[in-house]
């Protein structure tokens, strides 16, 4: 029996856990004997991440007791950060969809299989691509089901995949990040488009450029829409993050034909405008951005919210090539400094050693870093291919060091390019990540705006039979539960992450802990308990 203040608990045995907990095995078993929950029956306030008290005043004090006679204390746990990332691309079936007939029981076979390997691979966040030519791959009433889930745009798949992948991926201890493409209206003109399509609604801001269909950034009307998806997903998805690619103003066909804006440059001129047509261009993303990232801090400040630009900024600085800042009208530097994104995340696909060398990219990226913003440098998967560059596994393992040795600067992670080659297993790329690179889990970077993420209470644990239960007192703030052994006194090993709100980790003999992990990042302290 414990006291906790005014409340009086009393154990029966280990809770029974809601459906949909998951066992994530740490081990093998021992019996534990009966540990008694090691909370507090009021969730309390919420601290900081890395206070002494998380949870109520109660729960610090009591912090629980065995009924063997051992000791429940609350201690200080913390893990090396690190996100790793997968883009997910649904555009032209790349990676889920396999196909565009696929069954609803087939499609969620195929999305369970997908995360569970993604998982396997030691990868902590899902880049999924949910609106590859401004349609849905999740239900909608602002625009149509995307033709890529069934064939024709705008049919019903009979369920709701980004609903499902979230539960799929909280469970694995995984985020989910909504992948949009703002600007995207069809990847070919001779799709055929929903009646409710944003290429027939707001038909005078859809320009034809090089064989696609671009939604004119510079018409007010296409911003509204744009940041109404935004608010209508993050307001009824429970994701993780929002993430834009980097296709804003369209890259140059072949020819070097010009943008087809004029008549709406002309407009802005005619209203009093004086900037020119390169700083009006940019000016039009950076509104976007600016208030893209007003949304997210007002009404969802729990998101993460970045952009994965092109990785060149400006031809020559530091590297030759494409110039993004010139072409495609992206800024990125100035979301940076301007704190209108959490983290930039440049797609950086070349090897080291070549005239755009990795390295130099990626800590010139990292020296663009501002206000304690993070950056998750893009590296290219595909090239492993043999019908792409044919890189060896090497370089793979080479840039991700060079981002680990910059981690001082802000490089707080990666992400891939992209799911289909890490499952493929792609010259071994899923066993290195699994057995090198990312053996060991990890969690993602706390989010880096202040007061976005707060310490959750401490969770419940109950021991018995070799399994650590795991429930929480708050579930509405808190996202996983980290479970750590303890190597040698105060030295902590985080283990397994699995999602909340209940969880049952297999214990062996030894010292562990188990805390909570809120939306954002925070973590409360570890309940720490000993298995004889």
């Amino acid at each position: 029996m414990v006291v906790f203040g005014a409340f009086l608990l009393v154990a029966c045995g280990p809770p029974a856990l809601p459906d949909g907990g998951s066992e994530v095995d740490a081990g093998g078993e021992e019996d534990a004997g009966l540990v008694i929950d090691a909370g507090s029956t009021d969730a309390g306030p919420t601290v900081d991440a890395g206070s002494t008290d998380a949870g109520s005043t109660d729960a610090g004090r009591d912090a629980g007791t065995m009924t063997d006679g051992g000791n429940m204390t609350l201690v200080t746990v913390s893990s090396q950060r690190e996100l790793r990332g997968v883009w997910v691309a649904t555009v032209q079936n790349l990676d889920w969809p396999t196909s565009q007939s696929l069954s609803a029981d087939a499609g969620r076979a195929a999305l369970t299989n997908l995360v569970n390997s993604m998982a396997d691979a030691g990868l902590n966040a899902l880049f999924f691509q949910v609106r590859p030519e401004s349609d849905a791959v999740y239900e909608s009433t602002l625009e149509p089901w995307s033709r890529f889930l069934t064939g024709t745009q705008g049919n019903d798949p009979g369920w709701d995949p980004l609903d499902e992948l979230v539960t799929l991926a909280h469970a694995r201890g995984m985020e989910v990040h909504a992948w949009m493409n703002p600007y995207r209206g069809l990847t070919s003109t001779t799709v055929n488009a929903a009646q409710n399509h944003v290429t027939r609604t707001l038909s005078s801001a859809a320009i034809t450029y090089n064989g696609a269909v671009v939604m004119n950034p510079g018409e007010l009307a296409v911003r509204q829409h744009v940041e109404a998806v935004v608010q209508d997903l993050l307001t009824r998805y429970d994701v993780d993050g929002l993430h834009f690619d980097d296709y804003f103003y369209p890259y140059p066909d072949s020819m070097s034909t010009p943008f087809p804006d004029s008549a709406t440059y002309s407009a802005y001129q005619a209203d009093g405008g004086t900037m020119n047509l390169g700083d009006w261009r940019r000016d039009n993303v950076n509104t976007l951005v600016r208030e893209v990232m007003a949304i997210v801090e007002n009404d969802h400040p729990q998101v993460r919210f970045g952009i994965s630009p092109f990785g060149i900024w400006r031809s020559n600085q530091p590297v030759p090539g494409l110039d993004a800042y010139a072409t495609i009208y992206c800024d990125a530097p100035t979301w940076m400094m301007n704190g209108w994104v959490d983290y930039l995340a440049p797609q950086l696909y070349w090897r080291e050693g070549s005239a755009q060398d990795y390295s130099t990219l990626a800590t010139w990226w990292a020296m663009r870093n501002m206000g304690g913003r993070h950056l998750f440098p893009g590296h290219a998967v595909h090239q492993l291919s043999s019908g792409a560059a044919n890189w060896p596994l090497s370089e793979i393992q080479t840039q991700i060091d060079i981002t680990r040795s910059l981690a001082s600067m802000g490089a707080q992670g990666d992400i891939h390019f992209r799911a289909a080659f890490i499952a493929n297993d792609t010259k071994g790329v899923h066993g290195l990540f699994r057995n090198t690179l990312y053996a060991r889990p990890a969690l993602a970077p706390v989010l880096p705006r202040a007061g976005a993420s707060v310490a959750p209470a401490v969770p419940f644990v109950m021991v018995s039979g070799g399994m650590a239960n795991v429930t929480t007192p708050a579930p509405q703030s808190v996202r996983f539960f980290a479970l750590y052994r303890e190597l040698s006194p105060g030295n902590w090993e985080l283990r397994r992450v699995s999602g909340a709100p209940s969880a049952s980790f297999a214990v062996t003999s030894g010292a562990w802990a188990v805390s909570a992990v809120a939306r954002g990042g925070a973590e409360s302290q570890g309940v720490r308990f000993v298995v004889p």
